[in-house]
């Protein structure tokens, strides 16, 4: 089966990069098989975190060769004492000890983010064997969320034959306040730019265009649109308006005459979760666009959280578009 497009172009960028990225669910054939392959291509530079005997083991069982492939084990690492008391200075006014935070610094997920956040590794990919909420726990913990930037969020990249669409949020925040999804916003844009080389344009999606309709949905959606215009100026944005006016030319310059946005969006801002998963998925299984991601956004460096059910092939990919984002 012949490869998205977008996909080959991604991972034609990272190339160029050669970005080392950490693994830190490891004992797992996926990240074995994504790891080799991403070597073999030079996407990516892999780093596997964990224990060695379980990694081997894995390797062995799956007749997988990982000879070349670096190996950090928590458990008998030289950056044990750095890492335990680089931890605890970050933790500390939390309540974390120093004896707890040699505990914790043995857990893969909080040591890839260690070597992430010492610039050992220029990226993070977990998430295929651990929950969510840990990764992102370890990922906030140790690297931190981006200055300036009030909310972890996510973003999809619809892929359509002729476009591609920048999705937000529609994995993480259910409820985003107006601050919040003025960051989404923000963050999506930028890593749009950065993933696609394409210039944002960013519609914040409502169920009104243009005052149509009052709501405190609406309000919401309204002073979000100011607050971007206030804090990325660069970033062409309008809002509030309703999905047709944003991607239809036709009906954006009717709903939204003058808006150099409305017609012509390529990043869509959600207002809430259940707008934005349901609006990925509709156009996932109805329109037959492809769904790449979620990809985390927000934190100071790229530390990225896979579904469990993802493949070696969606590891591969979500490790090539993080490449593109350090």
């Amino acid at each position: 089966m012949s490869l998205n497009p977008f996909i080959v172009s991604v991972r034609e960028a990272a190339q160029k990069k050669n970005a080392l990225v950490a693994f830190p669910d490891a004992d797992d054939a996926r990240t074995l098989k994504a790891s080799i392959f991403l070597k073999e291509n030079e996407i990516a530079k892999p780093v596997l975190v964990g224990n060695i005997e379980k990694i081997n083991a894995c390797a062995k069982e799956n007749n997988l060769d990982i000879t070349g492939i670096p190996v950090y084990d928590p458990e008998t690492s030289d950056l044990k004492d750095e890492f335990a008391n680089l931890l605890f200075e970050k933790r500390k006014t939390k309540g974390l000890t120093l004896e707890k935070s040699y505990e914790t610094i043995v857990d893969p997920l909080y040591f890839a983010g260690l070597l992430l956040e010492t610039q050992r590794v220029a990226v993070v990919v977990g998430g295929n064997v651990s929950s969510t909420g840990n990764v992102m726990r370890a990922a906030i913990h140790t690297v931190g969320v981006a200055e300036g930037c009030s909310i972890v969020s996510s973003f999809f990249i619809m892929t359509f034959p002729d476009k591609l669409l920048c999705f937000a949020d529609c994995a993480v925040n259910p409820n985003p306040n107006d601050v919040q999804l003025a960051d989404i916003a923000i963050a999506s844009a930028q890593n749009f730019k950065a993933i696609t080389g394409s210039e944002p344009k960013v519609a914040m999606l409502s169920f009104s265009t243009n005052g149509s309709a009052t709501h405190e949905l609406v309000d919401k959606v309204v002073s979000a649109t100011k607050m971007i215009r206030e804090k990325a100026p660069e970033i062409e944005v309008d809002g509030e308006m309703q999905l047709d006016a944003a991607i239809i030319p036709s009906i954006g310059q009717r709903k939204f005459p003058g808006s150099k946005v409305a017609g012509n969006a390529n990043v869509l801002v959600f207002p809430d979760l259940n707008a934005g998963n349901i609006g990925y998925k509709l156009t996932e299984r109805l329109a037959g666009a492809e769904a790449v991601g979620p990809i985390v956004q927000g934190l100071k460096k790229p530390y990225c959280d896979l579904s469990r059910g993802c493949s070696a092939d969606d590891m591969i990919n979500v490790a090539a578009i993080c490449s593109l984002m350090a």
